[in-house]
Parts: C-alpha cells; structure tokens; sequence
C-alpha cells in the first residue's frame, strides 16, 4: 500500500526548475573528480527524526503525524514505519538508513521482549532490503532517553544499569551484524557530569572505556568488520560531556587504546555548539586518520542547542565537502540527522527537507570540487611554509636534526626574524567568493 500517495520519484531537474519536488543540484550519475556524484555522497535516511520525530517540543505537543496508519506503540506502527522508510528511500533515491534500537520497536517493560520485538522488525527489514538494495549505513542504541540512564550508560553510577547498558549494546551490534551495517555508533547523549561535588571523572571514563572494549571484542566476535564511531557532543545535555569535540574524543580513544577500530562520526550541529566550523572538526578528525561518517545537519546560531535543521549553508556545505574530498572521502556516509521544522508537518515536507540537504551537500560537492581543480587555495597553503622546506635551518627542523642549542646559536646569528608572510585571509576568502558565485 503507498503511504505517501502524490509524492513522484524526485528526480533532478537543474537549478532553473520551480518544482519543490525535484532536485536543483543532487544528479546522482553526474561524475565530480572521477567519481559519480551518489558514490561521493552516500546519503542516509535517520529512521528517528524522519519516521519518528512529530515536532514535539518543551512548549507543546507534535504537529505532524507519523502513525502511518497503524496505531503508535504497537508493532503494527514499528512495520508501518518501516514500510513508509523503504517507500521514503525508494522515491529520494536514498540507498542507506541509520537506526537506533528504541526506534525500531516501542522498548517493553522486559528486555527480553525488547529483544524479541528487534528480531521481528529486523526480520522484516531484511525483506525491504533484499526487494529494494537499500543498505544499513550504522546501527546505534538508544542510551539517553529511558530516565535509567539520567546519570549516562557508559558512565553511570549503577553497575545495574551499566550491565543493562551493555546487554543494549550486545543487541544492537547483533542486529547492526544481521541487517549488514558498515559501522557501530556510540552517541554518548549522557555520557557526561553536572557537578564535580559528585563525580569521579576518572572513574567514569574508564568504565566508558570498558563498555566500548567490550563492544569491539563482541562485534569482532560475531563478524562485524567495520568502523565503530564516537560522535562528538557538547554541552548538551550534560553540563560537561566527556566526547565535547573531535580533539577530546580522538584523546579518549588513543589514551584508552580504542583508536585501532574507532573512527568519527561528525555532526555539523554538535562541532558548532562546541564552539567550532563543521569544517574544524572534520579536518581534526582526518589529519589523525579517525574521519569515519557524516551527520548531516546544521545548528541555528541564535540558539544554544541542537536544533538539527537540515542544512541549506552552502558556504559551510563547500568548505566541509573541501574537506571530505582532500581526505579522499568517507568510511562511512551521510546520514540526516535532521528533522523539519515544527510547522512544517505534511509528508510534503518531509521529502522537501530531505531535497533541500541533499542539493545543499550536492552543490557544495561541485564548488569543493571547483576549489580543488582551481589550485589557489593548495598553492597559498603549500608557500606559506616554504621556509620549512627550502631553508637549511627550516629542513633540519623538520627531520628532528637539530636542538634548542643550534636553534639558539642560529638565532643569535639572525639577531631578529623577518615578520612571516602575510596570511591572506581577505584575499582567499575572496577566492573561495569567486568560485561560489561564479558567473553571477
């Protein structure tokens, strides 16, 4: 039975076309720097914002609904869902989906119906899989929203509750290993403190630790081969949450030796509540070889939380593609953590959000690439350290073939160094301009 009746497959239909349902930019056979566009953007349904998400809000109830027919709560809702995800996908063109356990199936009072609930639905998603060649991006459990897990999973207070944490985990790597996931993410939505007055930091990192070694001992055990991820969080909800950005996850990982099978996942939204560029981020994460996957959204600037707006910031879009195609791309993909907007609730708007990110991401993928083949940005970058490759003194620094005495002595001799050469930022910033708005 169709759920979205009206809706067409979207189609691209360049940037003159007037139909809200259509691509401008996302042509997912047109070739950027040797590779077709849908294999540079491996896009990603969010089963919980798009299949789950009303537009509920602290001030009031949801705006759209998502019964899909079926009565919400029940199993009956869970297949309802996946049957409007897998019509969804069809109709965008979307070939992956990310999930987490209690988005699946309405979580039971006893685990072990929870469990037997996943079984059915993942069993049921297979088919839609195998009828369609849609594929499973990532896997997560839910370790935020059930008040068990006020105090964290990972992190908690309560051995109970941790043990509770990892039987999640355990389950939802069995079922990330069934429906063919290529990556397992840890989002640590409470893995933080309010107060230092009642927190062991060290403690609770460590047992942090614990849970994710544990999980990659089970994964591997049962044949999952891909990436797990951290995906970096700040403030929100703890006060001082223990992945706040991609330096201190990174830091986590190598000091607990977790760095061989974790990579990133990078949410636009949680590096600028950090206080950074999506951008920033992205590349921190690549220059320590831990770039993993994608979440696709942006933030509000006028808002201090994580509004998870699908993103239409070309600019950022441009920059953060500049990276992803420099780092020779993703492990992973893009997935939408992104939600419409509390008035826009029709199912035309949900097919409209997942248009406007993928032709925002599509169109920064052509500038990006437009950056790359221009060559200044490279060429700035690779001069402005000359020094350290055309002077003997700048040579010997960089193979470690000197020390503070010689360095001290050659500078001595210099008596008082040149100013360095002027950064450019005005002027790169006009090239980035140019190749944006060209032919304008």
């Amino acid at each position: 039975m169709e759920i979205f009746k009206g809706i067409p497959a979207i189609r691209y239909e360049g940037a003159d076309s007037k139909n809200p349902l259509a691509f401008k930019f996302y042509d997912a056979d047109r070739v950027i720097l040797g590779k077709k566009m849908s294999e540079h953007l491996p896009f990603a349904m969010a089963w919980w914002h798009n299949l789950c998400a009303t537009g509920v809000d602290m001030f009031g109830r949801g705006t759209a609904d998502k019964s899909f027919g079926a009565e919400p709560g029940t199993m009956a809702h869970a297949k309802a869902k996946v049957d409007a995800g897998f019509e969804f996908m069809q109709k965008m063109g979307i070939r992956y989906f990310c999930w987490h356990d209690v988005d699946l199936v309405p979580e039971a009072d006893d685990i072990k119906e929870t469990n037997r609930r996943l079984d059915e639905i993942s069993d049921y998603i297979l088919v839609k899989m195998k009828e369609t060649g849609i594929k499973c991006l990532w896997g997560t459990a839910n370790m935020f929203g059930n008040p068990r897990f006020m105090n964290g999973a990972g992190s908690t207070n309560s051995a109970d509750v941790f043990a509770f944490a990892a039987a999640q985990v355990k389950k939802a790597l069995d079922i990330t290993v069934k429906l063919g996931g290529r990556g397992y993410v840890f989002w640590g939505g409470r893995e933080g403190y309010e107060t230092l007055l009642n927190t062991d930091v060290k403690f609770e990192q460590e047992n942090i630790a614990r849970l994710m070694h544990m999980a990659v001992d089970y994964g591997r055990s049962i044949g999952f081969t891909g990436d797990f991820y951290i995906e970096p969080k700040p403030k929100e909800p703890m006060k001082h949450q223990y992945d706040f950005d991609a330096a201190t996850a990174i830091g986590f990982l190598r000091a607990h030796g977790l760095d061989k099978d974790f990579k990133l996942n990078i949410e636009a939204n949680h590096a600028t509540l950090a206080g950074h560029t999506f951008e920033h981020d992205l590349r921190i994460s690549a220059i320590n070889g831990m770039l993993g996957s994608i979440d696709a959204n942006q933030g509000d600037a006028h808002l201090g939380w994580d509004t998870d707006e699908f993103p239409f910031d070309v600019y950022t879009a441009t920059m953060a593609m500049y990276e992803i195609l420099k780092a020779g791309g993703l492990t992973g993909g893009f997935n939408f953590d992104a939600k419409n907007r509390r008035p826009s609730y029709t199912y035309e708007d949900m097919f409209e959000g997942y248009i406007l990110g993928m032709d925002t991401f599509a169109l920064g993928l052509i500038k990006a690439a437009a950056l790359i083949e221009d060559g200044r940005l490279d060429a700035f970058v690779q001069e402005r350290y000359a020094s350290f490759r055309d002077t003997e003194i700048g040579k010997k620094i960089v193979s470690g073939k000197t020390d503070l005495k010689e360095l001290a002595a050659y500078a001595d001799k210099l008596g008082a160094p040149a100013l360095p050469g002027s950064g450019k930022q005005e002027a790169l910033e006009s090239v980035v301009n140019s190749v944006l708005y060209k032919g304008c």
